[in-house]
């Protein structure tokens, strides 16, 4: 594909200003050489030039040039108050200047203060209201998979094809996604169902003559591949390595009534979509009308803080104390500090109406975009979790990989970033920060509609 025309860049940020501060780090290639030489290989790098990020402030971002950038992937979904929310960084000033480390086996007070907060956030009745607190949403995965297996006394587990639950090994097992899977990492006792992903539907049927056929098919295969009797299935309300992928409205809770009559439990993954994230509820999950039996998170949790945690319920809860179990850094004082301070700010700036809001409007321009533009086969998701299939036609579908990178590309040099995800590299993944204002939106949809006027013409 020839790469397109950018010297014409007429769009401009809807609040530009100089970056917070200079810079006065080394300069970028000795950044880049240091990063050659003595960081893994494995680090994943979007753009042919390598971005080198040096400030934020809520939903900007500047490079090393003084260049600013509205950041469409919030630190990839984890920035949801804001870089740097000055709330936020005197809180945790305090705190790094008082105690910055101390483990479970000790008492200190945030800790549970944010317990009681995440169960205060849980639906009314639930009963999930007990916190194991992680460093990362990987672990927190690990945590449910162990509790429910321990709690259930059965081994099997379902996960959804196309889904991502985290890098470590259990967690990888999980993932049913070749991508970021390892042909050395085992998964035992997982078994990966049909996701809800009507735009490529496996069984070539359309929504709702199917009969959600996908999610009815879980049953086929826990009675044909497994006992009978599985310890869980974990899925998240949105896939969002996998594209962002949106099911319909009953799939949950066919879902969650098969693995429950076969002895499962039913863990909900929100790592990407809690947090208001989705607009019309604090959890992913309640857009579904279901309870889950163990919650994860991540991400969004802290603002960007290393902290994950997995909610539920005291039976459930109970048996991890079958076993001596540790996480030396889960729960510490400056990111239990930080976590608190964005469930707080969150409610009291009201942040998830203003996802509901923008993110409706925003989508609003997106499905405008899928009128005018042969590549935009599919818009979907909810509040502020967005996502944009881009194919070469609407009528075969084959995803448009390539074009998706020229368009990051060209949407990177009019100062706009974002993610990209699913098999083929083909969703534009756009999860700003949750404090975002409808004229961001508006020059996201902006942005998206020239480039992908330049990109159609030369292709």
């Amino acid at each position: 594909m020839t790469t397109p025309d950018t010297s014409r860049l007429p769009l401009s940020l809807p609040h530009p200003a100089p970056p917070p501060r200079p810079y006065d780090g080394p300069p970028r290639e000795e950044v880049i050489a240091l990063r050659r030489q003595f960081l893994s290989p494995g680090l994943v790098q979007y753009y042919r030039e390598p971005l080198l990020i040096v400030d934020g402030q809520m939903q900007y971002v500047w490079d090393e040039t003084g260049k600013q950038y509205l950041d469409g992937f919030a630190g990839i979904v984890t920035i949801s108050v804001g870089h740097c929310h000055p709330e936020i960084v005197e809180r945790v000033r305090e705190q790094v200047g008082r105690l910055q480390h101390t483990t479970t086996i000790y008492l200190h007070p945030t800790i549970g203060q944010l317990a009681q907060k995440m169960a205060a956030h849980m639906p009314t009745g639930s009963g999930l209201d007990v916190s194991y607190f992680t460093n990362s949403g990987s672990e927190a995965n690990e945590i449910a998979i162990l509790a429910s297996r321990e709690h259930t006394g059965n081994v099997d587990v379902v996960s959804l094809r196309n889904s991502y639950h985290g890098g470590t090994q259990g967690a990888m097992a999980l993932t049913a996604h070749g991508n970021w899977k390892f042909k050395s990492s085992p998964s035992h006792n997982v078994k990966n169902a049909t996701p809800g992903y009507c735009y490529r539907c496996p069984y070539g049927l359309e929504y709702p003559s199917c009969d959600v056929r996908c999610a009815r098919d879980i049953e086929e295969l826990i009675r044909y591949e497994t006992t009978g009797e599985v310890a869980c299935f974990i899925g998240e309300p949105i896939q969002g390595v996998g594209g962002v992928v949106t099911p319909p409205p009953e799939y949950f809770q066919i879902v969650y009534d098969i693995v429950r009559r076969h002895g499962g439990l039913c863990i909900a993954d929100e790592v990407q979509t809690g947090f208001g994230r989705t607009g019309e509820h604090f959890w992913g999950f309640e857009n579904w009308g279901v309870t889950p039996d163990l919650v994860t998170m991540a991400k969004g949790i802290a603002n960007g803080a290393p902290l994950g945690a997995c909610v539920t319920r005291p039976e459930i809860a109970q048996v991890m104390a079958n076993r001596v179990h540790f996480n030396t850094y889960g729960g510490n004082p400056i990111s239990m500090t930080q976590g608190l301070a964005t469930l707080e700010i969150i409610d009291k700036e009201n942040l998830q109406e203003n996802a509901r809001v923008v993110g409706n409007h925003l989508r609003e321009r997106l499905e405008e975009l899928k009128t005018r533009h042969r590549m935009v086969g599919d818009v979907r998701g909810k509040g502020l979790m967005l996502g944009v299939e881009l194919v070469l036609d609407k009528t075969s579908k084959t995803p448009a990989s390539a074009a998706t990178g020229e368009i990051m590309e060209l949407a990177r040099e009019r100062g706009l970033l974002l993610g990209k995800s699913g098999l083929y590299g083909n969703v534009l993944r756009i999860k700003p920060p949750l404090c975002i204002t409808r004229d961001d939106a508006d020059f996201m949809a902006d942005c998206l509609e020239e480039t992908l006027t330049l990109v159609e013409a030369q292709s």
